[in-house]
């Protein structure tokens, strides 16, 4: 039996920490010297794989973490600091090297994991899951249906960056780096915070 509103309490949570408009920026730097079809391709991959994650840590994820005695701090601490260096990298304009050139397959990092299912995601569908042990179908229908909605707000990444032109694309590469190094920083105070201070 389907739960309608934690699946829709499942749906808003997941679109918006998973912030698909937020990301496209990001994407279109990632993607940076892809064809179209190429960059469909990343697009497709990354929300597959990013899809999968949420939903295997939505029902296993606890567990994993207790196994390994893995705290959900040091989740966000590690975390932070990798998009810090993404942050970095983008106001240093290293990200200018369009990356199908190096050899690297960005649709899994950091494009899926930490981007799309990062660990504000990860452990919003755990707790959802955990607070929710009648209605897991519910919660899963929602964490599907928020993904496919943002997935199609990501495949229209190129139309974006037609309509802002390369002067565009680089003020917001910028100042999209210095937001996302005060998110990292944000991510991993929050974990040290968690580890330390609690």
């Amino acid at each position: 039996m389907v739960d309608l509103s934690i699946l829709i309490k499942t749906f808003v949570a997941v679109f918006v920490l998973v912030d698909a408009l937020g990301n496209v920026p990001i994407l279109l730097v990632l993607t940076k010297g892809m064809e179209p079809e190429e960059r469909h391709n990343v697009v497709d991959r990354a929300m597959t794989i990013a899809t999968s994650v949420l939903l295997a840590f939505a029902f296993a994820g606890q567990w994993v973490l207790k196994y390994l005695d893995i705290s959900m701090g040091s989740l966000r601490v590690a975390g932070g600091l990798l998009l810090l260096i993404i942050a970095l990298r983008m106001l240093e304009g290293e990200m200018d090297t369009p990356m199908v050139e190096q050899g690297r397959d960005v649709a899994i990092t950091p494009l899926a994991l930490p981007l799309l299912a990062g660990p504000g995601t990860l452990t919003t569908v755990m707790l959802l899951m955990s607070e929710s042990p009648t209605a897991h179908l519910s919660v899963v229908i929602g964490i599907v249906a928020a993904m496919l909605v943002s997935w199609l707000i990501v495949r229209l990444a190129g139309r974006i960056d037609a309509w802002i032109g390369p002067e565009g694309a680089l003020i917001i590469i910028k100042l999209l780096g210095f937001l996302l190094a005060a998110l990292a920083v944000e991510i991993g105070s929050a974990g040290i915070r968690e580890l330390f201070l609690s």
